[in-house]
């Protein structure tokens, strides 16, 4: 089924609008340019003295063509070879569509194509009318008129204020608001809904506070709150109040019916476990006092020294075999998953007393809604087993978390209370692992997501993501826990993977964004049937697609059909985990990853004597994002996911550093860990593997927006890279940080803390060097009970908000600690950091420098301001921003929106140009932009884009080679590529 598009038309009195000063009269030699065409055909030179723009009629189809190749392959040249037209980032949805007050439009985010698409809702069904571009990202969208929505952009750390136009034929961004780092989820609450409240995380460029990321005891959750009808003349808008809540980074947001109240949740919540360090763990095993046994594999080769995770009880934090360490943890976990906050207090205020915070809630918080008739909150979250180890059958061992490795819940919070209901409690997990499709596994729901309550509050329904399944469930037999797994109550759902849905009880229809295929489905609630799937344009590559449901799909991963890789993975990222995940029932294998070399002075053996093979028996782990892993190398923190044993090891992409047959070895987890029967077939691994890759990190949000770095990180880095203090020299021999490594590899090129090796690092196993881009995600764990360096051990640290740290098993609290590891040592480290102030301001100008760690794409990436005549001196600064980094290349610089009445695209070029979405149009330079855009009252939003998107998300939106407002002008759609003039 195709999309109904409206187009509107375009006239010669069009020109208009940009008939404005034409290009300089020299163009420096060395801007790329690109020129207009002229009556004929024919471009005049870049290097004549007078260049004079003339607004044309639109060229025939073969001519345009002609020139958008030219102009793609003069202008972008220098770029192609590093860019693409689509980067990958696998943002979470959360709030994904509104419908309209009046309920007449139903909105949705369409997040791989940055625009808010809008729909017309009738009896007969849904058509579509709109799609307004916002920002990078978007994940959730809110109706606060039947004309104003607001849509939460997660990249570009922006929310996006859209007027619409009309029917919902048209919509534009009225203004932009600048908030912290990845905002996820948006509601309307307090006096009459004006106040806009919004979660992001506790750091951002765009935030008006030190994140104190070196300070013990820190909330890192943050709520913005605006005055929707007051929003200040700031550059992103002034907040009533900013939040800060103790927990790690927030998710979702729900309100009571009222308005009164709003619930925050945390998302990675956790659930009160944390690791103990090897150095805290007596040697020798569990006879010794030390690593719960077994110590040995089946063959009886010993284990290394290890570290311990451990959960509190309640009283004590106990290991698997339910021994004490409470006198080593020298930290709490207070695990404060749910803060309710009084909406209508000036300024908005979390409530305190009984029934403000909820902790024990679940470890991965996914959404919230409130029953409007007895005001209880469903949450719906994943409970982690990680207190419990290993993967593979479990003989040797007697035990193995196989097929059980999360539950998929949704809690139940009343006025005190926090009820978890399991909702696949049908499931034996006692027998593994059937052939799926099977009778067990199509009642189970994976991964819920999405939910929404009728008015009467008597049923709930809830999609689910890892299923791709609508789940139905009576209120009351939720709570009361009667409930029975039954596909009966489960509607399928076409496209897969679901994330998000609102309910239209007028129509007794429900509307459910399906991810995998970016559509949305349409539910008749009375007869439980799919009646409509409308897709959604979707540029994503076919790679992608294809790919995606590898990730998530638990009815394909898993026997019991409630787990995937996705379960730790969350969204593609870690779940701020770590998971004991050896197989004792494995054997030692051979690392064949190349070793990082020392001074000569240190000898001629890079290990000095260590093995470093892979022993089964690995001890805790933390859980590593999918994120980034194309062009660094092995994978794993020993690196024993690895290509190496495929080929010669040679960079790039052979051995060792062949990172599409280093993602291949996790095949088997299919079945040692998710419990699958059989694993992937070499095509199914091999879409998987073409996905995975693509996936890359976000931009740094700690590091200045024009990539300078402070004193002190600047001080960091020179001491990092240039400082001997180890066996191999600076912290940069083994940490490699080089941008352009490999520039055959294109988007993925650069080694940004690893080229890929291992190295020695006085611990019992050998390490494969980790890559530092993420360390920021790190923060809120602080009390050590082992000494490093020259620091001692922690004193008791009190309430924290994580449990799991830095390093590969997280057992180091902070970047300080582990620098210190470094310390000068008259027999251990001859060579380390002296135990002086000068040396101390070292470490710390390291941590610094660490935490705005160089990643591939630069902090201005996403980035966005609105201009418009009220703001134009505000905003100008940033603009200037914008268009500086663009020509440094960090960013393609696109603009939207409209000057005067007709909607517009333009795309920098460079040289203080920008060309326009329709190709019969001169170029414009910035400046007489600016001024077109105030001088007819016009609004346009400036987006910093990732390299390589610009034309497509600025002016051709299909890549058809028709440019976007020429279609429109012609009739065809800007979002098919088949459709054109």
């Amino acid at each position: 089924m195709r999309l109904r598009h409206r187009h509107g038309h375009f006239h010669e009195s069009e020109c208009q609008y940009l008939r404005l000063t034409p290009y300089p009269r020299k163009i420096p030699h060395s801007l790329p340019t690109v020129t207009p065409s002229t009556e004929g055909g024919k471009s005049p030179s870049p290097l004549e003295d007078d260049v004079k723009p003339r607004c044309t009629a639109v060229r025939a189809g073969s001519l345009r063509s002609v020139v958008l190749t030219l102009l793609l392959a003069g202008v972008f040249s220098s770029r192609e070879a590093v860019a693409a037209p689509f980067t990958l980032f696998e943002s979470g949805q959360v709030r994904p569509l509104a419908l309209s007050p009046d309920g007449r439009l139903l909105f949705a985010v369409n997040t791989p194509d940055n625009r808010l698409e809008i729909f017309r809702v009738g009896n007969s069904g849904l058509s579509h009318r709109g799609s307004v571009p916002v920002g990078l990202e978007p994940v959730a969208v809110a109706a606060r008129t039947n004309d104003e929505v607001w849509v939460v952009n997660h990249l570009s750390d922006s929310v996006s204020i859209v007027r619409v136009d009309g029917e919902g034929n048209s919509g534009i961004v009225t203004r932009t608001l600048l908030v912290g780092d990845e905002p996820r989820d948006l509601v309307f609450a307090g006096p009459g809904r004006r106040r806009a409240f919004i979660t992001a995380a506790h750091r951002g460029q765009n935030a008006p506070f030190d994140p104190q990321l070196t300070t013990p005891g820190v909330g890192r959750a943050d709520v913005w709150v605006f005055d929707s009808d007051h929003l200040g003349s700031s550059l992103g808008g002034t907040p009533l109040t900013i939040l800060s809540l103790f927990a790690d980074t927030p998710r979702a947001l729900a309100t009571t019916p009222d308005g009164s109240r709003v619930y925050a949740a945390a998302f990675h919540s956790g659930n009160r476990t944390t690791v103990l360090h090897e150095a805290a763990i007596p040697n020798g095993g569990e006879a010794a006092g030390g690593v719960p046994s077994p110590n040995t594999n089946f063959a009886g080769v010993p284990a290394p020294e290890v570290s311990v995770i451990v959960k509190y009880n309640g009283q004590d934090w106990v290991d698997v075999v339910n021994r004490s360490w409470t006198p080593q943890v020298r930290l709490s976990l207070p695990d404060k998953d749910v803060f309710a906050i009084d909406a209508t207090s000036n300024p908005p205020a979390p409530l305190t007393g009984s029934g403000s915070v909820y902790a024990g809630v679940g470890t991965i918080l996914f959404n919230m809604v409130v029953n409007p008739a007895n005001g209880k909150v469903y949450v719906s979250n994943t409970e982690a087993r990680n207190d419990l180890r290993f993967e593979g059958p479990g003989t040797f061992a007697n035990t193995t978390l196989r097929g059980h490795i999360h539950e998929s819940r949704i809690t139940v919070l009343g006025p005190t209370s926090v009820t978890p209901r399991h909702l696949n409690k049908h499931i034996n997990y006692g027998t593994c692992c059937a052939p799926t499709p099977n009778p067990e596994s199509e009642k189970s729901l994976a991964q819920p997501l999405g939910m929404a309550v009728t008015s009467d509050g008597a049923t709930l329904f809830v999609t689910a993501f890892g299923s791709s399944k609508l789940g139905i469930y009576s209120t009351a037999a939720l709570e009361a826990d009667t409930f029975v797994p039954n596909a009966a109550n489960q509607i399928q759902l076409t496209g897969g993977g679901p994330t998000g849905l609102v309910l239209d009880e007028a129509r007794r229809r429900l509307y459910v964004l399906t991810r995998f295929d970016n559509a949305i489905s349409v539910i008749n609630t009375t007869t439980r049937q799919e009646i409509a799937h409308l897709p959604m344009y979707n540029p994503e590559p076919s790679s992608v697609v294809e790919g995606r449901p590898f990730l998530y799909d638990a009815r394909n991963s898993s026997s019991h059909g409630d787990s995937s890789c996705a379960s730790c993975h969350i969204f593609g990222d870690f779940d701020s985990l770590a998971w004991d995940l050896g197989n004792p029932d494995g054997a030692v294998k051979n690392n064949p990853s190349p070793v990082v070399p020392i001074m000569p002075e240190f000898g001629s053996d890079p290990t000095f004597g260590q093995s470093t093979a892979f022993h089964p028996l690995k001890g805790p782990m933390t859980t590593q994002s999918l994120r980034g892993m194309a062009n660094h190398g092995p994978m794993h923190w020993r690196g024993d996911r690895n290509g190496g044993d495929s080929a010669a090891n040679a960079q790039p992409n052979n051995g060792s550093f062949n990172e599409s047959e280093a993602f291949k070895q996790f095949n088997p987890a299919f079945m040692d860990l998710l419990g699958r029967n059989a694993q992937l077939t070499p095509q199914q691994l091999q879409k998987f593997t073409d996905f995975a890759l693509q996936v890359v990190y976000p931009p740094n949000p700690i590091r200045k927006l024009d990539n300078s770095l402070t004193t002190t990180q600047q001080a960091g880095r020179d001491f990092f890279l240039n400082t001997t203090t180890f066996f191999h020299g600076p912290c940069g021999s083994c940490h490699t940080l080089d941008p352009n490594a490999n520039p055959g590899e294109g988007v993925f090129k650069g080694f940004f803390g690893t080229d890929g090796r291992s190295s020695f690092d006085v611990v019992p196993q050998f390490p494969k060097v980790p890559h530092l881009r993420n360390a920021y995600q790190k923060v809120g764990m602080f009390g050590a009970p082992f000494a490093t360096g020259n620091l001692p051990v922690d004193p008791f640290m009190g309430d924290q908000v994580r449990g799991f740290g830095f390093n590969s098993d997280g057992t180091v609290p902070t970047l300080f600690a582990f620098n210190s590891g470094f310390d000068f040592h008259p027999i251990f480290n001859s060579v380390g950091i002296p135990n002086t102030p000068e040396g101390v301001a070292a470490k710390k100008n390291m941590e610094q420098f660490i935490f705005v760690f160089d990643t591939n794409l630069a902090p201005i990436v996403g980035q966005q301001v609105t201009l418009t005549a009220a703001q134009a001196a505000v905003v100008a600064p940033r603009i200037n921003l914008l268009v500086a980094r663009a020509n440094a290349g960090e960013c393609d610089l696109v603009a939207k929106g409209r000057v005067g009445p007709h909607d517009a695209g333009f795309l920098y070029v460079g040289g203080g140009q920008f060309i326009v979405d329709r190709q019969g149009l001169p170029g414009v330079s910035d400046a007489n932009l600016r001024a077109a855009t105030t001088a007819s009252n016009g609004v346009l939003t400036y987006t910093c884009v990732p390299p390589g998107s610009g034309t497509r998300i600025g002016i051709d939106r299909d890549l058809d080679g028709f440019r976007d407002g020429d279609e429109r002008s012609a009739g065809t759609n800007p979002a098919d590529p088949t459709s054109h003039p």
